[in-house]
């Protein structure tokens, strides 16, 4: 242990270290994606974010004979603690070497900063939320992950365990083509039909000329029909126009739909197209031209991530989920798409596993979450 020393991230020198220690973990990995590195800076509190507006956090290098080896970041939710009413703390964008030495060494520095915060148990990984970036992958690492979803070498889960983190929840990523979605149960395509004309439900593509109010009643409707998920935690007001400007120019309108009844929005799907191929040919870097790159001839990305279908509480029961992921289908024949996955989605989420699968789509990848709490007597 002589040589292992634990750094603190406070100049802007280890800020960028701590960035940039993932390229040389992962740099005979093929299917590593590198982040954003302006969006990594903001939810890591490097630059300006909502998030943390009323949340902190820490984060740590780790160094072995005076070279980084590993990365964590401690990070104290207040939104969590307002609405679970416990002192639990948070860890994430966690990066090791195989050095078993090395992760205890971040994992304590970690739990000591947040104990001296009052925190009493510790879940992750978050970066910074469930809301981002969130899940340790435990299977499926022979593919490159989708937009906006984790990858990480094989060894974490050994040493998240070793720190004394155990399972708390899985969530899995589905996976399909859309030449499958022509086998669909017939008796499923009469239901929605039935749900359609039964209940008034009609569909409808996100709208251009308000874009800015559309994405936030998108978001309104993701906070408002999460309230009973497992871990949840509402998007603040300043998180929710934030995230609207991140997306501005990620969002394809007739790849989000909406649902309404009475003309009111009911339910929202939310897609994003597979960006990380060309977020790995800019290397991360949006400027100076990177950004050009990236949103150059979105036509021929034919890979897309569908993030999130939501229905408020009151709409829930009435198959709306159905309806709204039907839509999609002749959105993605127009515009050419060939592979879909949904992620992600919670283990303890049973009526979208069984949609899923009885739509054809297969588990390729499985994401866990861990915390330190004792075992249940």
């Amino acid at each position: 242990m002589a040589d292992i020393a634990i750094q603190p991230v406070e100049m802007r020198s280890q800020q960028k270290r701590f960035i940039r220690l993932p390229w040389r973990i992962y740099q005979d990995d093929p299917c590593w994606m590198p982040p954003l590195i302006m969006s990594q800076e903001e939810l890591l509190g490097f630059r300006k974010h909502p998030f943390y507006e009323r949340s902190k956090s820490q984060s740590f290098l780790v160094t072995r004979g005076g070279r980084d080896v590993g990365r964590i970041t401690a990070i104290v939710n207040a939104g969590h603690i307002d609405r679970y009413k416990e002192q639990r703390g948070f860890f994430g964008f966690f990066e090791c070497d195989d050095d078993t030495a090395a992760s205890r060494a971040l994992f304590q520095a970690a739990g000591d900063w947040l104990h001296a915060q009052g925190m009493t148990c510790i879940r992750g990984p978050a970066n910074p939320t469930l809301n981002y970036e969130c899940g340790l992958l435990i299977d499926g690492f022979g593919t490159p992950p989708f937009f906006m979803m984790t990858h990480n070498r094989p060894w974490y889960a050994h040493l998240v365990e070793d720190a004394g983190f155990g399972k708390i929840e899985d969530m899995f990523a589905f996976y399909g083509k859309t030449s499958m979605l022509d086998g669909i149960d017939p008796k499923l395509a009469t239901m929605i039909e039935g749900v359609k004309e039964r209940f008034g439900v009609t569909l409808r593509p996100l709208d251009k000329s308000r874009f800015a109010e559309e994405v936030r009643m998108f978001l309104h409707i993701y906070n408002e029909s999460l309230g009973g998920t497992w871990g949840f935690v509402p998007l603040t007001p300043g998180e929710v126009d934030h995230m609207a400007a991140s997306l501005k120019y990620l969002i394809e309108p007739e790849l989000a739909i909406v649902a309404e009844v009475g003309g009111k929005p009911v339910g929202a799907v939310f897609c994003l197209l597979d960006y990380n191929p060309r977020i790995k040919a800019i290397d991360g870097r949006l400027f100076p031209f990177g950004f050009l790159k990236l949103l150059w001839n979105k036509k021929a990305i034919k890979r897309l991530r569908a993030i999130s279908t939501n229905v408020v509480p009151e709409y829930q029961a009435w198959g709306i989920g159905l309806v709204l992921m039907s839509g999609l289908y002749e959105r993605f024949i127009n515009w050419g798409l060939e592979e879909v996955e949904f992620s992600w989605v919670l283990e303890s989420n049973y009526l979208s596993r069984r949609t899923l699968e009885r739509g054809g789509a297969i588990v390729t990848k499985k994401y866990r979450m861990y915390q330190d709490d004792p075992p249940q007597a």
